[in-house]
This record gives C-alpha cells, sequence and structure tokens, in this order.
C-alpha cells in the first residue's frame, strides 16, 4: 500500500468530509492491541469505531508502546506483581516511513506503523515507534512504556506523539484541517506548526482539544526549562515561548496552553463542562470549553441480548443476563 498522498480508504460521507487528525496517547480499539491503561484510551478507540461506521475523513495518530502500560501477574504467594512482557503485532503493517524529530536536540529516527481500518472496523491508524536499532538505548526506551514514571521520557514521549504525528500527516501528504488532541499529550504539535506557519492564528484555527481531567493538579505540568532542552518547543527561545504562551513563572502547563492555542475545547460531561469552565475561567485567553458527553461505541460495547430485556421491561431477564456476563468474565 502506497502512503503517499494518503486518503482514508473509504468513501466519506459527506457531512464528515473535514480532515480531521487525532492525537491520543492511547487507544483502547481492542484488546490484542495493547496500547491503553483506562478511561482515556477507551474513548480514543471507540471514537476510532465510531468514526469508520459514519465514515469519517479521520485519522488516529498513536504511539506503539513495546510493553503497554503493564502486565499484572501472580507471584507464587499469590500476591500481585507487575511485569514488562514485549507485545507482537502481526496485524500491523509497517509503512516503510522513516523520518527523525529532534529529542534534547538530538536526531532520533521515528518508525510508522498503520492499522488498517478493516483489521478491527475503526478509523485508519498510525502508529509511531523508536524502537529500532538506528537510535540509541536511550532513543529506543522512549516507546517502551505508556506513560513512564522518569520525566524525562514522558517530555519525550510528547514531542514524539505531537511533533512525530504532525510531521507524518506532512511527509503522507493527508494535510488535516484539523488537529485533535485527546488531552495535552500531543501538544507539541501546535508548536510544530507555528514553526510551519510562523502565526499563533494559523495554528488556533487548526487545533481542538478535549479535556479530560476536573482537577487543577492533575493536569500535566513541567519544567519549562527541560522542555526547552528536551526540543519541546521546537527551536522556540523560553522567552519567545512566554510570550507566545503566556506563561511566566517556571511551570508548563500543557493543558493551559492548549486552551490558549486551540479555536475551542470541550469537557467530556455537561458537568464536568461547568467544572472546567469555573477551574480555567481564572486565567486569561483560553478558547470556549464546551460540553460533549464522554461516550463508547454502542455496537462494539453494548450486549445485545441485555438491551431487549431492557426495552422488553424484563427486570428479571435483566439481573439474569448480568449475573451470566459477570460469571463469564470472571471464569
Amino acid at each position: 500500500m502506497s502512503f503517499n498522498n494518503f486518503t482514508v480508504p473509504y468513501p466519506v460521507e459527506h457531512p464528515y468530509a473535514k480532515r480531521i487528525a487525532y492525537f491520543s496517547m492511547e487507544f483502547a480499539i481492542h484488546q490484542p492491541l495493547k496500547i491503553y491503561s483506562g478511561g482515556l484510551g477507551f474513548l480514543a478507540g471507540s471514537h476510532m469505531r465510531s468514526a469508520y461506521e459514519l465514515k469519517q475523513n479521520l485519522v488516529g495518530i498513536g504511539i506503539l508502546w513495546k510493553y503497554g502500560y503493564y502486565d499484572q501477574e501472580r507471584n507464587q504467594d499469590q500476591t500481585l506483581d507487575v511485569a514488562w512482557n514485549e507485545k507482537q503485532y502481526s496485524f500491523l503493517e509497517d509503512t516503510g516511513i522513516r523520518f527523525q524529530i529532534n529529542v534534547h536536540e538530538h536526531p532520533v529516527w521515528v518508525k510508522v506503523y498503520y492499522l488498517n481500518p478493516e483489521t478491527f472496523k475503526s478509523a485508519p491508524m498510525f502508529l509511531l515507534s523508536t524502537d529500532v536499532p538506528e537510535n540509541d538505548y536511550v532513543s529506543q526506551t522512549i516507546t517502551h512504556r505508556l506513560y513512564d514514571a522518569n520525566v524525562a521520557t514522558k517530555v519525550a514521549q510528547f514531542i514524539l506523539l505531537g511533533v512525530g504525528g504532525a510531521k507524518l500527516m506532512d511527509i503522507i501528504g493527508f494535510n488535516p484541517e484539523l488537529y485533535h488532541l485527546n488531552e495535552a499529550h500531543g501538544l507539541s504539535a501546535a508548536f510544530y506548526l507555528y514553526s510551519k506557519f510562523k502565526n499563533i492564528d494559523d495554528v488556533r484555527k487548526r487545533l481542538v482539544f478535549t479535556t479530560h481531567t476536573p482537577e487543577e493538579a492533575g493536569n500535566e505540568k513541567h519544567d519549562i526549562y527541560l522542555c526547552h532542552k528536551m526540543s519541546y518547543f521546537c527551536g522556540l527561545s523560553v522567552d519567545e515561548v512566554r510570550k507566545l504562551t503566556g506563561i511566566y513563572d517556571d511551570a508548563f502547563n500543557h493543558s493551559l496552553v492548549a486552551l490558549r492555542f486551540a479555536h475551542i475545547a470541550n469537557g467530556v460531561s455537561q458537568l464536568h463542562g461547568v467544572v472546567a469552565r469555573e477551574m480555567w475561567s481564572k486565567y486569561p485567553g483560553i478558547c470556549p470549553i464546551i460540553s460533549i458527553t464522554n461516550a463508547q461505541n454502542y455496537r462494539y460495547w453494548a450486549d445485545k441480548q441485555l438491551y431487549r430485556f431492557r426495552e422488553a421491561g424484563d427486570d428479571y431477564g435483566i439481573d439474569d443476563r448480568k449475573k451470566y456476563l459477570k460469571k463469564r468474565a470472571f471464569e
């Protein structure tokens, strides 16, 4: 398959013709593809499935985690332990695309894998990996563990997702009209776009943002000088970053900058939208935050028999079906 001048490999429905690149650190598409940890990934995975069903002109951008999040195992004494097992994915296609990004002022090779829409009935997805022999070991570890605890590694992961994903869109010629950040992990894409267009308004009209975290302390912040040293800002000086973002202390708040760079953002429920607007209202220059209720793909996740009982008003049937499903889950 050729990835030059890439288009989604299905007929696009007219209401969804706008080209969109959707960035997320994790996607729960299907259990065999272990690049997820929790709710953020399940939202993103269902989004990809719904985009396929609606025939949206959308591609997903993620990272191919060598060891996933982690595997939980039991020791001989039955206590729980964490294991890091390498994952194998025969269903992913090696695109043959290789390119470099800068991390810590050092070139890092990126290899690109492709998830065909027909594999799991999802939108087409591109997954990035630095686990290639051309890279030194430290660079290879960028894509080893989802949400690595090492701060420098985590910032490098953010650079890979954002800068790497945006650069890939240029390489394959997809030319997104919108860059959708599912949380602020991919925010470095905005700095890549700024280095390309040299105008924050050209970035803003292309950027939308979904915020999930209703507690300000839970939003990612990193030392601005560390981010600069890690090449997060695509060549901008710290002073230029401060002027552009309005961040004048040393804690670079990824979510706040995403809200200032995007032209619109959304919370993930009606109440969360209210909480988010209140939480961020003390900061000037943020975009409007609307509410879009978080959901999962009905066709994939809903148990059809359970819903038939509900529609029939059969409470006993619902109870029996739930017991059966729980028994299956724990066998």
